[in-house]
């Protein structure tokens, strides 16, 4: 029996109540197929010709290399010409860092000085959250993966993450840009319609 709170008069569908449509869902991730990675050289890199294309949805890496200094040429031009979005899964990622870093570290506070002013520099109107489907499809996109690769139990968060970037940058009509082509790779074989640029280090 649900809680007492749960119990309200129940509109005509169920989809209604969350706004996320799970027949839907399950015919567009088909969660229980089999997949594999795709081969490296079927992926799209960020070359050295830069134009400008579809906006792009950062990855949390791409904070992290532009942080550290360690964010190639090609892609910095890339940002420069292109229209940027940013998710707030990867606000929860960075803003995960200032409970995460150690307050006696000496380069603590540093970092979070840093992190900070990334965080600042994000505009408002470009800021945006996944919807319900996002969320819920993304559940079952990681599901899928972690089922393909035997994940780690402590990678699943950072996973549900990624799938949740790659569904909301679909959703949205745009692009992420990351390195992380171990998890992307893998996503988008199991939903080739998204878009995602990867970049070396």
């Amino acid at each position: 029996m649900p809680p007492s709170f749960w119990r309200v008069k129940a509109p005509s569908t169920k989809a209604s109540i969350l706004n996320f449509d799970l027949q839907r869902a399950l015919r567009r991730i088909d969660p229980q197929r089999a997949i594999k990675s795709r081969i490296c050289n079927e992926l799209d890199y960020v070359g050295e010709k830069v134009d400008v294309g579809r906006q792009l949805l950062l990855d949390t890496c791409v904070y992290i290399d532009i942080l550290q200094g360690s964010l190639p040429q090609a892609a910095k031009s890339l940002l420069d010409a292109r229209l940027i979005n940013h998710s707030t899964v990867c606000l929860c990622e960075l803003t995960h860092l200032f409970g995460r870093l150690d307050p006696d570290h000496p380069g603590t506070k540093a970092a979070l000085e840093e992190i900070s002013g990334v965080i600042l520099d994000i505009p408002a109107h470009r800021l945006n959250a996944p919807s319900p489907q996002v969320c819920g499809e993304a559940g079952m996109l990681s599901g899928t993966v972690e089922r393909a690769r035997s994940s780690r139990e402590d990678s699943r968060c950072a996973l549900v993450n990624d799938a949740t970037i790659f569904l909301q940058a679909l959703e949205q009509g745009q692009t992420v840009l990351t390195r992380n082509l171990r998890d992307f790779s893998l996503l988008l074989t199991s939903a080739p319609s998204g878009r995602v640029l990867f970049y070396r280090t």
